[in-house]
C-alpha cells in the first residue's frame, strides 16, 4: 500500500512512524499547509513528502488526516472525490453544521470514511464492551467515564477548541455509546473554572461534568478536568445487577489508596494521552489498513461522530443554561 498522511505535527508524525511500520504499507507520503515542516517530518521518518495540494494526485491508496480541525472537511472531501479511502482524527469539522455538510457531500459515495475515537480500539475499553454485550454485568445501571488531562494546553489552543466538552468529552461520549450499545436521551451539565483567567476569557471551563440519562434509562457520569496534576486519568466503570468492571485501573493510574495495608501502585502514571493509547492508535490504524484492502468496512464512520457531537452540543447549552437538555433539541 501508499498512504498520504495530512498534517505532520505531534500526532501525524506519530501515525507515519506507526504506518511505516506495517509490513503491508510499501511508502508513506507527509504533506502539510507548512511545506517546510512536511520536509521536516518526512527527512526524520525516512518517507517521502508531497505539497499538499499534489497529495490526492500521488498515487495513494488511502489516507490518514491528523491536520488542524478547519482543515478537516476539505480533506476529507477531497479524499473521496479522489476515490482515496481516508482516516480523518476527530472531529469532523468544527462545528455541527460542518459535519452535517461534510456527511452530506460524502453520503453518496461508497469511499469508506474512518473517524478516529482511538478508544474504540483499547483493549480495556472492548473488553467492557463484551461484558457489556454478553449480559456477564447483568443490566447495566450505571457507567462513570473520566477523563483528566495533567495540565492545561495553551491559550491559543483553548481558545479554538470549541471547549472542553466538544475537545475533551467527545471521547467519553463515544465510548459510553459504544460500550452500552445505547443513544443517549437527555443530559444536565456543569462547568467550573478555578484555572487560567484564558478558559473563561474562551466561554469554556476547566472543570466540568455531565449526567446523561440513555435510553433505556441507564445513568452515565462524565467527569472531565485539564487540571490533574497526578497524570494522565482515563476511567470508565460499567456497573450492572450481577457484576461490574473498569477500565483504566491499571499500573500506571495516578491514583493512591488511603486504606491502611493497600500498596500504592507502581507506577509512573501516563504524562498524556499519546503513552496510555499508544497500543490503541497501533490497532486503530491497522484497522484502517484493512478498511484500506476492501476487507472491512469502517468501523468508525462520519454518523458516529455526529452522534457524539450532538451530545457535546448539548452538554455545552445545559451548562450554559442551568437545565436538562434533550438530545431532540439539537439534532438535525
Amino acid at each position: 500500500m501508499r498512504l498520504g498522511l495530512a498534517g505532520a505535527g505531534r500526532i501525524g508524525t506519530a501515525h507515519a512512524e506507526t504506518l511505516k511500520g506495517f509490513e503491508e504499507v510499501e511508502s508513506v507520503v507527509v504533506a502539510d499547509v507548512d511545506a517546510a515542516r512536511a520536509r521536516s517530518a518526512a527527512a526524520k521518518l525516512g518517507v517521502a513528502a508531497a505539497p499538499l495540494g499534489e497529495l490526492f494526485t500521488a498515487g495513494l491508496d488511502g489516507v490518514v488526516v491528523t491536520a488542524a480541525t478547519d482543515a478537516h472537511p476539505g480533506l476529507i472531501i477531497a479524499a473521496v472525490d479522489a476515490g482515496i479511502p481516508v482516516f480523518c482524527e476527530k472531529p469532523v469539522a468544527a462545528d455541527i453544521p460542518g459535519t452535517l455538510a461534510v456527511i452530506d457531500r460524502i453520503s453518496a459515495s461508497d469511499v469508506q470514511v474512518q473517524i478516529g475515537f482511538q478508544r474504540r480500539f483499547d483493549a480495556g475499553y472492548a473488553a467492557a464492551r463484551a461484558a457489556v454485550a454478553s449480559g456477564e454485568l447483568g443490566w447495566l445501571h450505571t457507567l462513570r467515564a473520566t477523563t483528566f488531562d495533567p495540565a492545561p494546553p495553551p491559550a491559543e489552543y483553548v481558545a479554538h477548541s470549541g471547549g472542553l466538552f466538544r475537545d475533551c468529552g467527545v471521547h467519553d461520549f463515544d465510548i459510553v455509546r459504544w460500550v452500552s450499545g445505547r443513544e443517549i436521551d437527555e443530559v444536565y451539565a456543569i462547568g467550573a473554572n478555578r484555572g487560567e483567567r484564558f478558559f473563561a476569557d474562551a466561554g469554556d471551563v476547566d472543570t466540568a461534568a455531565a449526567t446523561l440519562t440513555l435510553n433505556d434509562g441507564t445513568l452515565a457520569t462524565v467527569s472531565l478536568t485539564r487540571y490533574n496534576g497526578a497524570g494522565y486519568d482515563v476511567r470508565l466503570e460499567a456497573l450492572g445487577s450481577v457484576s461490574g468492571v473498569v477500565v483504566g485501573l491499571d499500573d500506571r493510574a495516578p491514583l493512591r489508596s488511603v486504606e491502611p495495608g493497600v500498596a500504592p501502585l507502581p507506577g509512573p502514571a501516563y504524562p498524556g494521552f499519546m503513552e496510555r493509547f499508544r497500543p490503541a492508535y497501533t490497532t486503530e490504524l491497522r484497522a484502517f489498513l484493512d478498511v484500506v484492502a476492501g476487507r472491512a468496512p469502517s468501523p468508525c464512520v462520519a454518523a458516529d461522530a455526529l452522534e457524539a457531537f450532538y451530545i457535546a452540543e448539548a452538554c455545552e447549552i445545559s451548562r450554559r443554561e442551568r437545565r436538562p437538555v434533550r438530545l431532540t433539541e439539537v439534532r438535525r
